[in-house]
């Protein structure tokens, strides 16, 4: 039986600024850059009593919360105080699978203090952080990942809460499905179509059922509703793929100017990512595109060599452009660049000789 502790920061960046800027606490703090395309980053405790969420319009929140202070987000700060709570956590346990800046997940079935449970273990760490962080965090204690994570939205801000083994079933029974992972809204509104509601309703539908309407996904919806979960906390994940993109400040064409000199800067920072990736080569290179009516589109493509420097990167990048087939008229409002499908470098073919 693991022992799962999922350590979630409360509103993250907005509690940094909070923090290192006295005259924003107790006020509502939105951290997003102002304009008609920015999204929220973050908002405060404050903000969100006015309805304000993270990736919500930055003028929707503007609307909702005209008194809002709005804070450019300074990701470097974040980044600091994030690497201080990962130093906490790896005094606890060396099992430790990051989320994001601001949660992860932790085993501590064994841990380094001896502490007698989970629930200890997750009590001395948010102490630690609130001591050497000023910031509070959520804490979930499971026997398994999805379950801790669900707890740790239970007593937020600044609290914790326990699901032992034998409560699983009756905590997950009333439960509204769109709690469970990977049930989005539309896969909540099929369900709903078929009288289910609650977990305990797809108890009730049984497996056989689900399987047969949502094939291998039926199934792990099944698994789900009793409480099981054996995915392990994988404390280093391999990068699969490092990207960067940008949203214009109004609509562009596919030749415009603006976006090919916003792609040259987007895959010189994508390579800058690539080369902090000791021994390993990322083989696919990837364009995000955007249009104006949020459709996205993705262009890929995996040469015989990878990219062995950023000008090939970017050549691989425009020849990926020149592939869009929409309409010339098409305007477009972000763009990405990616290079993904890592490997070991040791595992790649060998390049041909030039010479034989």
């Amino acid at each position: 039986m693991r022992k799962i502790v999922h350590i979630d920061m409360d509103a993250f960046y907005a509690s940094v600024e909070q923090r290192d800027d006295p005259s924003l606490r107790g006020r509502p703090v939105v951290v997003a850059w102002r304009g008609a395309r920015s999204v929220v980053c973050a908002a405060s405790y404050e903000a969100r009593k006015f309805g304000i969420r993270s990736a919500m319009p930055a003028m929707r929140a503007e609307r909702l919360c005209p008194d809002a202070v709005f804070v450019p987000p300074d990701f470097s700060r974040y980044r600091a105080a994030s690497r201080i709570v990962r130093g906490i956590f790896e005094r606890h346990t060396d099992l430790v699978e990051p989320l994001s800046l601001d949660e992860a997940y932790l085993d501590v079935t064994r841990n380094k203090f001896d502490l007698p449970s989970a629930t200890a273990v997750a009590t001395q760490i948010r102490a630690a952080i609130r001591e050497e962080t000023q910031l509070t965090a959520s804490a979930g204690i499971a026997p398994n990942k999805f379950l801790a994570k669900i707890a740790s939205d239970w007593r937020k801000p600044d609290g914790q809460f326990v699901i032992r083994p034998h409560q699983v079933d009756a905590f997950l029974a009333p439960l509204p499905v769109g709690r469970l992972p990977g049930v989005g809204r539309v896969m909540e509104a099929k369900l709903v179509a078929l009288g289910v509601r609650e977990v305990r309703h797809l108890r009730m539908l049984g497996e056989q059922e689900l399987e047969r309407r949502f094939g291998r996904w039926g199934k792990r919806l099944h698994e789900l509703s009793l409480g099981i979960d054996e995915h392990p906390v994988v404390s280093e994940r391999p990068t699969l793929q490092v990207s960067a993109e940008d949203t214009f400040a109004r609509d562009l064409l596919l030749r415009d100017p603006e976006l090919e000199e916003t792609i040259h800067r987007l895959a010189a920072k994508a390579w800058a990512g690539a080369e902090k990736e000791a021994d390993r080569i990322g083989r696919t290179v990837v364009l995000k595109l955007k249009t104006s009516d949020f459709r996205i589109l993705t262009r890929s493509l995996t040469p015989p060599s990878p990219p062995a420097s950023e000008a090939e990167l970017l050549r691989l990048v425009l020849e990926l452009r020149d592939r869009v087939d929409l309409p010339s008229r098409t305007r477009y409002r972000l763009v990405g660049v990616g290079l993904g499908n890592f490997r070991d470098a040791n595992a790649l073919p060998p390049q041909p000789e030039l010479f034989d």
